[in-house]
């Protein structure tokens, strides 16, 4: 049984809502075997589930030095159970538990401190257990805290609590920002007392010290120029209620950027939709379900589901070829090599699977004149460059550490070079695709002190999807943990400039400007606004003066279209985004007369300016 002086540690820190609660939230750890469950769902901020929540949040636990943590499996497709955080020196740390299942196995935690485990494969499934020494004050942290990757700080550090403030804030949907609400931004924290390495502090005092919290949230503002078609947003936490599953597909229209249209296709309890791409004549949208193994078609007009079609584990992104409309989905939970799927257009046929020298593909992109395709391998840190025309590999290139986390690709127009983010590393590697070679890391990390947490410069962490834009002069990059935009310059690949984001900031690409130029569309996965970014508003090549030219909410609205009705999270969760028409070069020449007419002759052929 625990002692006394850790059963009130316990009761200190369920605190919610000013009030005290009851003994019998420590059910998520058996008192008799020491021992915490985590069940592994597909569900918005349940991923990793203890089924008791501490200050509104059940991914958390506190237990004794010897816990024995187990994971069990209520989802739709495979996950890791890996550590992202853990007490420096801690005993069989790092755990990385990269058996593709869902669930069924256990770790003993003995070093008192916090341990935060991740899904390689969603990244942002998070589950934490705090291991206590009861014989301490204050909740046991670790005086100092070791990353996956080998970086190591200590637990005061700014590097350490943006961390820990990130995880209550992604497992908790009260903490995200809700622009529908005219509330101030809050977050709730766990009323305790914790230790860290310079002694003993209460946690949301020195998480609101720093951080702010009871933040004004800022007007949604419609961009002054319009944008040329539509954007589909994946609100992937998005809850209906005609749906065991969580996530919808939300459209804006560029003119009056109101939300249209919401897909949820309760038929087939979409589960999680994730990424999206569409056909050459932008007739139908094909999203994948990153927590199942399906593909879904729907019309885009009417959201009418077409098909659903099985393609393999936790489908991540999508993309098609632009010489011949074939679709590729790249198969993130998959560890074998064959872990690209090709699909016949329009997704009649499943027409072979694409051997890539490696599993656990995520983010991949396509070259102009359907040539290449290079894929960002998550587990392993390196990216496939594959040719088409052969039907082989032209390279498996390192492209960071062990646990670097290639996550997303972005290319140049003319194929020249491309990039890769790092998650964990919080680089952007820059690859020559004639050599085959690592021309540059790109530090986002440059300007940042991680102990001080003193910024002199654009700073990103946790880098997420960064296309390049169709013309090839500046290439966008959403943070996730920082909740920053960072720009760069392609004709230099340095970072000129910095933007505010949302946070869990994740999605990215381009769509045309009504008039010429280009916005740049991000989402972010705990709000549900979406941003619009002018990377070039001068139109002189420099992206240094990138802004943010417009936000708007991805709510439904009173004439929103709804195939079910909404039930939770109202539009959060943004991730996938895919402006329609498709105006990256290769695709856009292919566009049916009613879409290209409405695009200017620079739009119409990006690529020349950088001939």
């Amino acid at each position: 049984m625990f002692d006394r002086s850790f059963i009130k540690k316990i009761v200190n820190l369920a605190v919610y809502s000013s009030a005290i609660l009851t003994l019998s939230f420590v059910s998520n750890v058996s008192a008799g075997d020491n021992e915490v469950r985590f069940a592994l769902t597909d569900n918005a901020a349940l991923w990793f589930d203890t089924g008791t929540a501490i200050a509104g949040n059940r991914s958390i636990a506190i237990a004794q030095p010897g816990v024995r943590v187990k994971f069990s499996g209520d989802s739709n497709t495979v996950h890791t159970r890996t550590s992202l955080i853990f007490p420096t020196g801690a005993a069989g740390m790092p755990h990385n538990d990269t058996k593709h299942s869902d669930g069924g196995d256990d770790v003993t935690l003995t070093t008192p401190g916090l341990y935060v485990f991740f899904c390689s494969i969603h990244p942002f499934m998070l589950g934490a257990v705090i291991v206590d020494d009861p014989n301490t004050t204050g909740l046991d942290l670790g005086s100092s805290l070791s990353l996956i990757n080998g970086i190591t700080v200590p637990s005061s550090s700014d590097l350490a609590t943006r961390l820990l403030r990130t995880f209550f804030i992604a497992t908790n949907p009260d903490n995200w920002q809700n622009y529908a609400s005219n509330k101030p931004w809050h977050i709730t924290y766990p009323n305790v007392d914790v230790r860290v390495d310079s002694g003993v502090v209460n946690l949301p005092e020195m998480l609101n010290a720093r951080y702010g919290n009871d933040i004004p949230l800022a007007a949604l503002q419609n961009p002054k120029i319009p944008a040329v078609g539509e954007v589909w947003v994946a609100t992937e936490f998005e809850t209906t209620s005609g749906k065991e599953k969580p996530g919808t597909v939300s459209a804006v229209d560029g003119s009056s950027w109101q939300v249209t249209r919401k897909v949820a296709l309760p038929s087939i309890d979409m589960n999680n939709p994730h990424n999206m791409w569409t056909d050459k004549d932008q007739s139908v949208i094909y999203v994948t379900q990153w927590f199942d193994d399906k593909l879904a078609v729907f019309d885009r007009q009417t959201g009418k589901l077409i098909r659903n079609v099985s393609v393999g584990e936790s489908p991540a992104h999508v993309m098609t070829l632009p010489d011949s409309d074939r679709i590729h989905v790249t198969n993130n939970g998959d560890d074998v090599k064959d872990s690209v799927m090709e699909l016949a257009p329009l997704a009649t046929e499943v027409l072979r699977t694409v051997n890539i020298g490696q599993g656990n593909p995520h983010a991949h992109w396509m070259s102009h004149e359907g040539k290449t395709m290079v894929t960002a391998n998550a587990l392993f840190g390196d990216s496939t460059q594959y040719n088409f025309h052969t039907n082989a590999i032209d390279s498996l290139t390192k492209v960071g550490g062990e646990f670097s986390h290639p996550l997303a690709a972005g290319m140049m127009p003319d194929s020249s070079k491309y990039y890769v983010s790092n998650f964990l590393d919080n680089t952007i590697a820059v690859i020559n695709m004639d050599t085959h070679q690592v021309i540059k890391h790109i530090n986002l990390l440059k300007d940042y002190d991680p102990v001080a947490g003193t910024i002199s410069g654009p700073v990103g962490a946790l880098p997420v999807q960064t296309p390049v834009s169709p013309d090839g002069k500046n290439m966008v990059t959403s943070n996730t943990l920082t909740g920053t935009i960072t720009v760069v310059n392609t004709s230099t690949d340095e970072v000129v400039a910095m933007l505010p984001c949302d946070p869990g900031c994740h999605g990215v690409q381009y769509g045309a400007k009504q008039g010429g130029g280009y916005y740049a569309y991000v989402a972010s996965k705990f709000s549900n606004r979406l941003l619009i970014v002018d990377p070039d508003p001068n139109n002189d090549g420099d992206p240094s003066d990138a802004m943010i030219a417009g936000q708007v909410g991805l709510f439904a609205a009173g004439a929103t279209k709804l195939d079910d009705t909404i039930k939770g999270n109202p539009g959060m969760g943004g991730q996938g985004v895919l402006p329609i028409p498709v105006v990256y070069n290769g695709w856009v020449q292919n566009l049916p007369a009613s879409w290209s007419d409405q695009l200017t002759p620079a739009q119409r052929d990006p690529i020349n300016p950088i001939k």
